[in-house]
């Protein structure tokens, strides 16, 4: 009887630890966290990212530069002029089989300092296919903690970046306001709009977004 009732307690203790354990991140080598996935749609792989400038960034997340800061320790890649048009003529080639989603990477590293370091050995431009191996298994001696939001036509996978065996991650805040306006983000009807300027200096969303369960 005894030994059922503790079985009975610890069932009852599991679910509250295993919240808690869920709202830190979950830091994993970088050689060992989930990349980006491409499904069956081998084709994407070919398609190409390209690293966002800092306003960029805050319009993509619909922030006002003059109430958050740029993010310094942050570096983005998002697809590029060909990669918008290549999703939308691959889409029709295939009568609406091929995909039209493009991918938003984002890396939050704890310091500037790592970032400027990293920022070093990234190419500018990049094959979504490269990801995984340069990006992502490529920073030996760094533990990486991912999420994926799916948001209409745009799927966003940040990364918070650390140095092994570091405890805490020293620029936490940056990452909390960066989930939370990824979180906040209607979906994305059409991403056309990346277009709207050359090179790409403006990218909104469309004023009337669909719903989106997760």
């Amino acid at each position: 009887m005894e030994e059922k009732e503790k079985k009975k307690k610890q069932k009852h203790k599991h679910p509250n630890h295993q919240n808690q354990k869920s709202s830190e991140p979950s830091f994993k080598p970088s050689s060992d966290v989930k990349g980006i996935r491409f499904g069956t749609q081998f084709i994407v792989k070919s398609f190409t990212v390209r690293r966002a400038t800092p306003l960029q960034l805050i319009r993509l997340l619909c922030l006002a530069p003059s109430d958050h800061h740029l993010f310094p320790s942050t570096t983005a890649f998002i697809p590029t002029n060909f990669t918008i048009l290549a999703h939308h003529a691959w889409h029709t080639l295939t009568l609406g089989l091929g995909t039209k989603k493009s991918k938003v990477l984002i890396f939050v590293f704890e310091s500037e300092s790592l970032k400027s370091a990293v920022d070093r050995l990234w190419p500018p431009e990049i094959p979504l296919g490269e990801v995984n191996r340069k990006l992502i298994r490529g920073l030996s001696g760094c533990e990486m903690a991912r999420f994926k939001f799916r948001k209409g036509c745009i799927t966003f996978y940040v990364y918070a970046v650390r140095r092994a065996n570091v405890i805490g991650f020293l620029c936490a805040d940056d990452l909390r306001i960066l989930l939370q306006s990824v979180v906040a983000l209607k979906d994305f009807l059409d991403h056309t709009a990346m277009l709207a300027l050359p090179n790409q200096r403006s990218i909104s969303y469309s004023s009337q977004p669909v719903a989106m369960a997760h």
